[in-house]
């Protein structure tokens, strides 16, 4: 069976399967659409935690990241686990505790504020309306190279698969959902890894195969990649720090925090029936996403191995170009892979020196769906890599268009506009609003903005300055008072917006990770995509200082927030 043939039937049958799911799973109440009715099972509900946080960024982009930057690209593998192992031991349990259906509900009723829950709902929007335009790429480059057609149809089918089982299901189908799609990414994931460590090392765990020598050879497989970096001209793979120290780990911190700040895995703990049910979700969820992330490293060097192995061959000639491999051909197609002949001899020569490097544009976002290809790996392996990386778009989009919809209709709209509309006529609002932000994502996924146009890691860093820090003081602060919280906020997403805006002709650059030195103007040598570490210092600082200057949360307020922080009990403070 020819590759598209196959990469249509796996791919149709896992969208035949969502589909089905969402039928199954109707939601019928607002309960059931928001939270999944509050009664997923903690090992199921660590599953789809795990769909739902693992985007394209970490199925398509964080291994091609790690491709081409090698050990600065541990600022990702760092961050974002270490902002998951922040969110489940500082917020989730607590959050769920307090019993509310979103991350703008907490904050206007802990801050006791219309006010700050109109600004929680602005900056959950930025943020996710930013986070989401990664996954229509995603969704648009998957398509495009595998169902042969062309980005804007591909993006246009995704919309419609994320618009019935979002729309019909709400949180309930999307929970469902996401546990076949985690079930899908994750199976596409490891076994390419599986067979290419095979291939080069002899090892099936490519975890361990990371580590190990070359098949026929003592030479270790990293020594291996440097060597052959070095001969290119490129910078060693194992010793190539991301610019400054300073920005490493205001890059790590900024994941990290924007990470345990991201509104749409927040809810997800919302959906299990008590407090040690979340709990125990993140101990799952945890598992789940170290499959994954623990094989990302070796996915990242064995693609750039046999990427460059496949370009630049041993033999010390150059490749003809008519004699390429396929997988460069079909690559070439989508636009993501591009070859200029500079000095006219048909041959393609790929080096660091950009005078005389052929290969002008190489997308980082192509290293993992490409590498089953390049390894010569069965077409049943590459459709199934298409499948996986539509799973990790599509799961991520619909919980961040879950979190966009319920924002304008529970906090906006059943909140602040028409508390008094019944239950049947929210349950409508909802699904019209997640239709809407459906289109919106669409539009932004044909035409991104400048400033959000190479990455993802703006979304973290938005969500780390501002909603993070209204997040922590809430729970951890009886004094900090909706003065505070709102000027917070304020500050901390008003001073990362501004940098962004002003570098961003600095951004990330796909192909080489970064071109030159950092920006003299650059605060402390920080880079736009790691400004949200200062960006929430401003809000802690400002909201401190507000709060210390106005007066204190009433009496009420102050004991909510000592009994949400009781470890015993499921929600004793509301009832819940």
């Amino acid at each position: 069976m020819s590759l598209q043939a196959m990469t249509y039937l796996v791919v149709g049958a896992t969208f035949a399967l969502y589909i089905g799911i969402a039928i199954w799973s109707r939601a019928g109440t607002t309960k059931e659409f928001y939270v999944a009715g509050a009664g997923i099972n903690p090992v199921l509900n660590g599953m789809a935690t795990a769909a739902d946080w693992m985007s394209a960024a970490s199925f398509i982009s964080m291994a091609g990241l790690i491709a081409f930057m090698g050990y600065g690209g541990s600022v990702f593998l760092m961050g974002w686990t270490g902002g998951y192992v922040l969110l489940a031991m500082l917020l989730a349990p607590y959050l769920r505790k307090f019993g509310k259906f979103t991350v703008p509900e907490f904050i206007g009723d802990r801050y006791y504020s219309k006010a700050a829950r109109v600004v929680a709902v602005i900056c959950l929007i930025v943020a996710s309306v930013t986070y989401v335009i990664g996954q229509m790429k995603g969704i648009g480059v998957a398509f495009s190279r595998f169902l042969e057609v062309q980005y804007e149809i591909g993006l246009m089918i995704g919309m419609g698969i994320v618009f019935i089982y979002a729309v019909m299901g709400g949180m309930k189908g999307i929970t469902y959902t996401q546990i076949a799609q985690y079930c899908v990414l994750i199976l596409a994931y490891t076994i390419p890894a599986i067979f290419i460590s095979i291939s080069l090392t002899g090892n099936p765990i490519p975890q361990l195969g990371l580590g190990s020598t070359m098949t026929g050879s003592e030479v270790f497989l990293l020594d291996r990649l440097d060597e052959v970096l070095r001969d290119l001209g490129f910078a060693d793979y194992t010793t190539n720090a991301r610019l400054s120290l300073t920005n490493m780990f205001a890059y790590t911190f900024s994941l990290m925090i924007g990470t345990a700040g991201l509104p749409h895995v927040i809810i997800r703990f919302f959906t299990v029936p008590k407090v040690r049910d979340a709990r125990s979700t993140a101990g799952w969820a945890l598992v789940f996403i170290a499959i994954l992330y623990t094989t990302a490293p070796s996915v990242a060097a064995m693609a750039r191995l046999n990427l460059i192995d496949t370009i630049e061959p041993t033999s010390g000639d150059y490749m003809v170009y008519d004699e390429r491999p396929d997988w460069i051909r079909n690559w070439e197609t989508t636009g993501l892979l591009a070859f200029e002949d500079k000095n006219g001899d048909g041959k393609i020569q790929y080096s660091a020196d950009a005078a005389t490097n052929e290969m002008v544009k190489v997308d980082r976002d192509i290293m993992v769906l490409a590498n089953p290809e390049i390894a010569g790996l069965p077409n049943w392996v590459i459709a199934l890599v298409a499948a996986g990386g539509l799973a990790a778009a599509l799961s991520t989009a619909a919980g961040l268009l879950l979190a966009i919809s319920s924002s304008i209709s529970h906090d906006l709209l059943k909140g602040i506009w028409k508390p008094n509309i019944t239950e049947q006529q929210e349950l409508t609002a909802s699904r019209v609003a997640m239709a809407g932000a459906i289109g919106v994502a669409g539009y932004l996924g044909y035409n991104p903005p400048d400033f959000a146009a190479g990455t993802v890691a703006l979304a973290f860093g938005l969500a780390a300055s501002s909603i993070f820090p209204a997040l922590m003081m809430g729970i951890f602060n009886k004094r900090m008072n909706k003065e505070g919280a709102i000027a917070g906020m304020v500050a901390g997403l008003s001073v990362t917006l501004l940098y962004v805006f002003q570098h961003k002709g600095i951004m990330f650059v796909a192909d080489t990770a970064f071109l030159g030195d950092m920006s003299p103007n650059w605060f402390l040598g920080i880079e736009p995509n790691a400004f949200g570490a200062i960006g929430a210092l401003v809000n802690f600082a400002v909201a401190y200082a507000v709060s210390h200057m106005t007066a204190p949360p009433p009496e009420h307020i102050q004991h909510l927030v000592e009994d949400i922080r009781i470890p015993s009990g499921a929600g004793s403070a509301t009832g819940h």
